[in-house]
């Protein structure tokens, strides 16, 4: 399985770089081949100061190893080796009409000191967040979303709509990221799953995830914005990075793994704003977004 999805994660890579490359028509992707000390390595690959992508990465990489302490007491294991790959992306576009996207697909093992596996499981998702609210993209996004679930269960969609929206909250802020989308863990085999089956579905979403995403780039990347519009933007972005440092557990996985930090903080945008005590105006679109993030809404 391990060598299976890894041969996917590359696929996919190469995939969806060369779609965006194409979208962008100006920027391409940087590539960094790199090695853990410890086991494994990684193809980090990264656009900057595109015409349409301010700044993104599609990474993959596969680790493996002794598992660190503190990832022992995180899972509460002995003393144990692992394996992890996935592919890891972020996009953060120039424009505040278009919206940042994030998705992930990983798969994990451990292993006793015979070298047997004694769990497997496999995790991701994508997620987007606007700045400025098109319902219509939100729709589309989701819809897309749902499509991959439901063929495999109609109760996944819900299922992992709902745990999107309670990962991605900045409970510091009391609201959500974004507009959420799928978030999902811990997929073990069992008597209604095989390890086979979650493959399949965790395949389809990651297949899906241009047709989520690309359409919406496509319909906002030319829209004119003002520089009071990229403040805003700026300013959420902020929002963006403080979850990314705060809350999110794959960037807690890579700091006490030793991964690489260049590939680890590549999600954070460059131009960010941390303005004290912000308020949008009264009855403006930038409010509109932030009454949308007060609780979850149903998009499909």
């Amino acid at each position: 399985m391990r060598e299976q999805f890894y041969a996917y994660i590359e696929e996919l890579q190469d995939r969806i770089t060369a779609k965006l490359e194409e979208i962008d028509g100006a920027a391409k992707f940087q590539q960094d081949l790199w090695e853990r000390p410890e086991g494994g390595g990684g193809r980090t690959r990264v656009i900057e100061n595109g015409n349409v992508f301010e700044k993104g990465g599609v990474n993959i990489s596969a680790v493996h190893g002794p598992l660190p302490p503190a990832m022992q007491q995180y899972f509460k294991v002995g003393d144990v080796d692992f394996f992890a790959c996935g592919l890891s992306l972020v996009l953060h576009p120039k424009s505040p009409m278009v919206p940042t996207v994030h998705a992930n697909w990983r798969y994990f093992e451990m292993y006793d000191k015979s070298g047997k596996v004694i769990d497997q499981w496999f995790g991701g998702g994508q997620d987007l967040t606007p700045y400025y609210l098109f319902e219509e993209d939100a729709i589309h996004f989701h819809k897309i979303s749902k499509q991959a679930c439901d063929k495999h269960n109609p109760e996944f969609y819900p299922e992992y709509k709902k745990k999107c929206d309670e990962y991605f909250w900045n409970s510091h802020r009391d609201e959500a990221r974004g507009v959420g989308g799928l978030f999902f863990d811990y997929l073990k085999a069992s008597e209604e799953m095989s390890i086979e089956a979650w493959y399949d579905f965790v395949t389809e979403v990651g297949d899906s995830f241009l047709e989520a995403y690309v359409p919406i780039v496509e319909k906002r990347k030319n829209l004119s914005y003002t520089e009071a519009q990229r403040n805003w933007q700026e300013i959420r972005r902020g929002r963006y990075a403080e979850f990314n440092l705060v809350h999110d557990k794959g960037t807690l996985f890579g700091l006490k793994t030793n991964g690489r930090i260049e590939s680890i903080l590549m999600s954070l945008p460059p131009h960010v704003q941390w303005v004290y005590d912000h308020h949008p105006e009264q009855g403006s679109e930038e409010e509109r977004l932030l009454k949308v993030l007060e609780k979850p809404r149903e998009w499909v």
